[in-house]
Order: structure tokens, then C-alpha cells, then sequence
């Protein structure tokens, strides 16, 4: 795709580079949907499967309304609009909000249904479970995810876990989709220490990480990989790949991929939804799970002799 058919896209605040070599569109697997050995192959070579026109729409768009709706009872929408046009309040800014979802019948019947766990079995070829928890994003009219890796938040179980990323209703370039870095899931050398590394995990011998991390409840580091997704990609080579995604879509990838989302540059919330998937018979990172999991809460850190 030429920059000519492109509209000026930024991701926290800095113009990317929209040339061939340094942006592109993610590649689509819909059609291997029936082989899924060629689908674990692909997602060996790519580190991430992009399905479209696979969620039951109805489904999806309930599950849109049920986020809009409790957006709007929080005061989070524009009054002079109706709710299921999804736009923000320009004086209420939008946060990171777990009760969406959690519990959200709606948004489980999509992420938990028979057919995104038909699909994960699968890809796994046995038995999977979930993570109980899951994220819920609405953002409106602000800088986009930095750039990081999954597995600093959920690496405490196997560390074959795959994300799910849902977006409820259509995500234009300009609206915050997600973007992945080509092939960056083949360079993971490159960031040991960063991948070997757990926000909720804090030194017992360095006060100040007891004090942010164990008293107050925060995280030994923020988990981002970088801010800057331009100097980012110049460091590691690839292209940022994204879509203009639909109802119906989602994108799965591995836990050591670098992502992140562009800016959303217009009034319109983007809502979206991760949840993680994997073998039933491996471990799993327990602050996911439960009728009421830990998270990163105070129950979810632990000490160590660093």
C-alpha cells in the first residue's frame, strides 16, 4: 500500500513512517481455516494469526452495546449523541475500566464461546483454558499503547500462551488499531532481559521496590518495551502491520510479540477486548483466574533476592 492511500497516522504522538519498508497491512489467514496445521505453521512464521469474518456480527455487536451502554452510565459518552454511535465525552476522559468486563455475560459469549474455543483447540491440537480475567479497552480520542511484549504481565505459567484481541465494531486506521512488528517474535535474544522480566515482581532487598511494589501496589516497571515505535522499528528492521478491522475479526499472537496500538485521532471510542488461551495441561499464571483473580493487585506480588 502506497502512502498516498494513507492517512497521517501517529502512535504516542510521533508521525510513523508510512513508507513500504516500514508499514504495511497484516496478513490474512481466513482461508486456512479448515487446515489447522497450516495454521500453527503460519503462525510459527509469522508469530500471529489474523482471521476475519469469523465472530458471529450479532454476537459481536451485543457485546458492543453491553461496553457503550455501561460507558454511558458512567458518564464516559457524548449526551448530544446516541449511545451506539460510541462517541466520547470530551470532558470525561476514558480509563482502563476491568468492570466492563468482568463480568460481562455479553463479552464472554463472545471471547469464551464455541468459537474462538474451537479455534484454539485447534491450534493447541488438545485441550485449552482461558484466563478468567479479561481486558477491556475503550479509548477515545488519545495516544495509543505503547510498544511492549505480553509476557512481562503473564509469564508466570507456561509461556506457550497466545493473546486474542477483539475489536467491537470497525476500527479505521485513524481509531487506535492494534499494530504488530513484523517478525519481531523471531528477535527475542534481543530482549531477554526485558521477556524474563514481571511487573509484579519486586526486589526484598531494594526498599524503594518494596515501597512501590509490595506497600503501595504498583509495579516494579510500567512493562513497556519503548514509546517511541519509530526508533523501535529502526532498531529491529520489520514493518508495523495493521488492518482496518471489522465486526467479526480478531487477531491472535504470541506472547513474545512486540505490539502496540497507533493514536486515535478522532471522537469515536475504540473498544476492544484480550484474553489469553492455552493448553489445559500446563500451568497457568493464577492472578488470571478465579471467580475474582488477584490481577496485579497486592495479592499478585512477590519478593525476591535480587
Amino acid at each position: 500500500m502506497s502512502t498516498l492511500t494513507l492517512p497521517a497516522l501517529t502512535a504516542n504522538k510521533l508521525p510513523l513512517d508510512l513508507s513500504e519498508d516500514a508499514f504495511g497491512m497484516l496478513r490474512s489467514s481466513e482461508d486456512l481455516l479448515t487446515d489447522s496445521a497450516a495454521l500453527r505453521q503460519r503462525l510459527t512464521e509469522d508469530g500471529y494469526l489474523y482471521i476475519r469474518n469469523f465472530l458471529p456480527k450479532a454476537e459481536v455487536q451485543a457485546g458492543r452495546m453491553s461496553l457503550l451502554n455501561r460507558l454511558a452510565a458512567n458518564g464516559c459518552l457524548h449526551p448530544d449523541h446516541p449511545v451506539e454511535a460510541g462517541i466520547a465525552h470530551p470532558e470525561n476522559p476514558l480509563f482502563f475500566n476491568p468492570k466492563l468486563a468482568n463480568p460481562n455475560p455479553k463479552i464472554s459469549r463472545v471471547v469464551f464461546g464455541p468459537e474462538l474455543t474451537g479455534f484454539y483447540e485447534g491450534i493447541f491440537g488438545r485441550p485449552i483454558r482461558h484466563f478468567d480475567y479479561i481486558w477491556v479497552r475503550s479509548l477515545g480520542r488519545a495516544v495509543g499503547t505503547p510498544a511492549h511484549c505480553d509476557l512481562v504481565y503473564m509469564g508466570r505459567g507456561t509461556h506457550r500462551l497466545l493473546t486474542c484481541w477483539v475489536p467491537y465494531g470497525e476500527v479505521p486506521l485513524e481509531q487506535s488499531p492494534l499494530m504488530l512488528l513484523e517478525n519481531s517474535h523471531l528477535k527475542s535474544d534481543r530482549i531477554k532481559n526485558y521477556l524474563d522480566s514481571d511487573v509484579d515482581t519486586y526486589c526484598e532487598n531494594r526498599p524503594e521496590e518494596v515501597k512501590k511494589v509490595k506497600e503501595e501496589g504498583g509495579w516494579s516497571h510500567q512493562g513497556w518495551l519503548s514509546q517511541n515505535c519509530v526508533s523501535l522499528r529502526e532498531k529491529f528492521g520489520g514493518r508495523w502491520l495493521t488492518a482496518h478491522f471489522q465486526p467479526g475479526d480478531f487477531l491472535t499472537f504470541q506472547m513474545n510479540m512486540i505490539h502496540a496500538s497507533l493514536d486515535n485521532q478522532t471522537d469515536h471510542v475504540r473498544l476492544s477486548t484480550d484474553t489469553r488461551y492455552q493448553s489445559a495441561s500446563e500451568p497457568i499464571d493464577d492472578r488470571w483466574i478465579g471467580e475474582n483473580p488477584a490481577a496485579h493487585g497486592r495479592a499478585g506480588k512477590r519478593g525476591r533476592i535480587c
